[in-house]
């Protein structure tokens, strides 16, 4: 799922090639334009920049003549500089935009510099990422040696040789891919690797030809020096230290002449803007803020002593589970620290609920892209693989970090709380100059897991991002102020992180502290007939609340266990059965028989799973530890390939001996309704689950105050 959907997209046809554009946040006064990119990618290779641009300006991106939605082309002629600064005038004329900031990457950072210098009238500024350049720096030695034979038949094709006219045709996947290999060596790009791939898969190796016999333009440096030092507009160069596509000279050349900041990012390769989004996003703005006369942000003042502590905690929004213990940690931490002021930075279904509350959810909330639609998008019938979930939501949560940034920069706050906020644990660790104030790190399990069927592929995956936790955390070991684990140690599973990693468990005892389960004001089990009363359930009624949190996932199994009502009710007289919808599923999109009740949110459901005989849920932690605590028989169906409920749940589970374990694929009627005359008649055996976590994670949080 993107992480924001254009407002508006087309075509525009410039000497019969037809060019598609999208726009973002059309309404806005100043432009940002993304030239059409190099041929090999299309306009998506920008990704990361676009959501968060479009935050404070207009956006429009151009897929490439070759690639993306861009008709393809043979002609060499439609790949040349002055035919490629056509394209990005034609496309701002024909969505009349006077003036932009246009950015480019490579052979387009240099279209874009030309576009300034012959058109300054329409240029507001240019941002030249790896930027190419018509000066005197030799290419790398590698790339000269196959760019010398690249007409001539070789005997072997493999690595840069691969870069051949003989070999391209047929050969382009296997080439894009070893290029953009090189062009990511940073550890842990193999998500950005995906992806650049993915997008070269989109051209032919003809058309791949074709762009590099594109007339280049000027002939000489001395012409290109004279251009470029003829741009009035503001300029910033971007450049890693590692690129293997662009040498270092080129970009120094740019910023010689153009009298450009430049901004070097030591072990960056060619693509800075997908492997380190947050610092080019926030160099991009400050150069747009400029060329367009927007004052920088003064620095925040730092709050005095006196001042009543402000806290700003991050919620994670996949379901409801999250935000039902950090308000129970809020109200602890609250209660301890009377004079504590608590903002959220959350968003639906969580911002709802907290407003139900009387909780402040601070306005920025509402430019944070949806988690949980991004979870909904990728599930499939009970069925969602967590892990690819979470590298696909890449882009989604470089929009939530700077969402984040944004507002710390503005406002100051005395501590961030973050429960699952992986945006804001990760980004932070790769930029730790970016920390502004104490942060407190929660989670209730640690370590990616791969799927069996996965096989080597996820099994590698999954170690590499463990691998990247341990090293951020060795490299900024005080980064985390407080890393609270929601449970005990024992309930961290005892599984490798990797080759050469330590166990879960033993990472986690050495770097966070143990809370214990969190969880809300528990409803007294010496009063469950009273709280029956009051909900509406009699004495003779044998209740079954059936919930699938808070997201939108979980309609398949509401479905398969309506279906089970018939043989259900015919083996446990007076059964009462409850569907519960949550706030996101339709409750017309569930047929149902007669006799089942439908509620949609309950903002109380705690209270009718402390009340029920039985109970039948997902698999997530928080529902399935509140019917441990209240002591209730449940069955639980955890997602197919959701790591998190297979493995690390389910273990905690067995630990406190609670629950049923059901698989989707047994969800058939009759087994359903055998299972829930099974868990009835089984005597609940629990291990008992402490009620002073909330208070125990609060006194960990305020100690980083």
């Amino acid at each position: 799922m993107r992480a924001r959907d254009q407002d508006s997209a087309g075509h525009v046809e410039v000497d019969g090639v037809r060019l598609a554009w999208e726009s973002f946040n059309d309404r806005a006064d100043t432009t940002v334009l993304f030239v059409p990119i190099d041929t090999c990618v299309d306009s998506r290779a920008w990704k990361a920049q676009v959501p968060y641009l479009a935050q404070h300006h207009r956006v429009v991106t151009v897929d490439p003549p070759g690639n993306g939605r861009s008709g393809r082309s043979l002609d060499p002629a439609a790949y040349g500089d002055l035919a490629l600064v056509a394209d990005t005038l034609a496309v701002m004329d024909h969505l009349g935009v006077e003036r932009a900031v246009l950015v480019g990457i490579c052979v387009s950072a240099w279209q874009a510099l030309l576009a300034a210098a012959l058109h300054p009238d329409r240029v507001q500024g240019v941002v030249a990422v790896a930027p190419w350049a018509r000066d005197r720096t030799p290419p790398f030695e590698v790339r000269l040696e196959a760019a010398e034979h690249f007409d001539e038949e070789r005997d072997d094709y493999s690595g840069w040789r691969g870069n051949n006219r003989h070999h391209l045709p047929e050969h382009w996947p296997e080439y894009a891919e070893f290029f953009f290999d090189q062009m990511l060596p940073e550890p842990h790009s193999t998500k950005q690797l995906e992806d650049i791939v993915g997008f070269t898969r989109q051209t032919t190796g003809a058309v791949i030809i074709a762009e590099g016999e594109g007339p280049r333009f000027p002939d000489t440096a001395e012409e290109a020096e004279r251009l470029l030092r003829g741009i009035t507009a503001p300029v910033l160069v971007v450049q890693g230290t590692a690129d293997l596509c662009q040498p270092q000279g080129r970009g120094r050349s740019v910023v010689e002449w153009t009298g450009a900041e430049h901004l070097v990012l030591e072990g960056s390769g060619h693509l800075p803007m997908a492997r380190h989004p947050v610092v080019v996003n926030r160099a991009i703005k400050a150069l747009v803020d400029r060329a367009v006369g927007v004052p920088h942000p003064s620095p925040v003042p730092r709050r005095s002593s006196g001042h009543r502590p402000r806290v700003l905690y991050l919620s994670s929004p996949i379901g409801l589970g999250h935000v039902r213990r950090d308000l129970a940690v809020a109200d602890a931490m609250r209660e301890q620290r009377p004079d504590l002021e608590v903002e959220w930075l959350t968003q639906s279904p969580v911002a709802e609920f907290l407003e139900a509350r009387g909780e402040s959810v601070h306005p920025a909330s509402r430019h944070l892209a949806s988690e949980s639609g991004h979870f909904e998008a990728e599930s499939g019938e009970h069925d969602l693989h967590a892990f690819d979930a979470v590298r696909r939501m890449d882009e989604v949560l470089v929009n939530n970090f700077m969402v984040f940034d944004d507002l710390v920069e503005r406002e100051s706050f005395d501590l961030w709380v973050g429960d699952e906020a992986w945006d804001l644990d990760h980004f932070l660790h790769e930029h730790p100059s970016l920390k502004r104030a104490p942060f407190v790190w929660m989670t209730d399990f640690v370590g990616w897991v791969p799927m069996p069927d996965g096989g080597e592929r996820e099994a590698f995956l999954t170690a590499d991002y463990n691998a990247e936790m341990v090293e951020h955390v060795d490299r900024s070991p005080g980064l985390r102020d407080r890393s609270i684990f929601v449970g005990d140690r024992e309930d961290v599973v005892d599984l490798p992180l990797g080759p050469g990693l330590p166990t879960a468990r033993a990472w986690t005892e050495q770097h966070f502290d143990f809370a214990g389960y969190v969880m809300g004001e528990r409803p007294d089990p010496e009063r469950r007939a009273e709280l029956r009363a009051r909900l509406g359930y009699r004495p003779d009624e044998v209740v079954c609340v059936v919930s699938v949190g808070g997201s939108g996932v979980g309609h398949h199994l509401l479905r398969r266990v309506a279906a089970a009502y018939g043989p259900a009710s015919a083996r446990v007289p007076g059964l009462r059965m409850v569907l519960v919808t949550g706030p996101r599923i339709e409750r017309e999109a569930l047929a149902v028989p007669d006799g089942v009740e439908v509620h949609g949110f309950l903002p109380d459901l705690d209270l009718h799973h402390a009340a029920c005989d039985v109970a039948v849920v997902q698999g997530g932690l928080s529902t399935t530890m509140e019917l441990t605590a209240a002591r209730r028989p449940f069955l639980y169906v955890p997602l197919e390939h959701h790591f998190e409920q297979q493995v690390h749940v389910r273990h905690r589970l067995d630990r406190h001996r609670a629950g049923r374990h059901l698989p989707y694929a047994d969800t058939d009627p009759d087994r359903i309704a055998e299972e829930l005359v099974a868990a009835l008649a089984q005597p609940v055996d629990y291990l008992p689950v402490p009620s002073d976590g909330a208070a125990r994670a609060a006194r960990l949080a305020l100690e980083a105050l």
